[in-house]
């Protein structure tokens, strides 16, 4: 038994085992979230957008999904990752490291030098995951508000 991690790109037949990794993060099921995401990062084949799964023998154990985008708050052209899981019974193997360290390559590929993700404060292991891949606050600050009482503002 070959007990290789394979990187390759998402073919569609990956969706069951990609929603069953994101029902580990979350237990809210997002089937026309998800087959949202794959027409546009597999069906379409744009530049520029890519979502990569992990595999070992033919099991699908990880994904990170990103892409090249472009002056958004006057930012330079740079990539995102907005995406990235690995199932629980493989961690600790390198297989996220790998994914994004392939996610990385393929968006200097792009054309692009700094990648960026968001994380939220409480979930310590996505945070550590990405400060050991050498992420640290950017120059950018995320501003947030709930909007439900819009005459809270007034």
């Amino acid at each position: 038994m070959n007990n290789q991690v394979t990187i390759r790109n998402a073919i569609l037949s990956d969706i069951n085992a990609v929603i069953e990794l994101d029902l580990v993060g979350t237990p809210e099921e997002k089937l026309a979230y998800w087959q949202g995401i794959f027409d546009r990062y597999v069906t379409t084949g744009k530049d520029g957008v890519f979502f990569l799964v992990a595999e070992i023998n033919g099991e699908v154990i990880g994904f990170a999904i990103g892409e090249v985008r472009a002056w958004e708050f006057g930012s330079p052209p740079c990539g995102w990752v907005f995406s990235l899981s690995v199932s629980p019974k493989t961690r600790e193997r390198g297989v996220g490291r790998l994914m994004f360290k392939e996610m990385c390559q393929r968006l200097k590929n792009a054309g692009v030098s700094t990648v960026r993700t968001m994380v939220d404060r409480e979930n310590k292991l996505t945070l550590s995951f990405f400060r050991s891949q050498g992420l640290r606050t950017g120059r950018y600050i995320e501003l947030e508000k709930q909007i439900g009482d819009m005459e809270a503002t007034s």
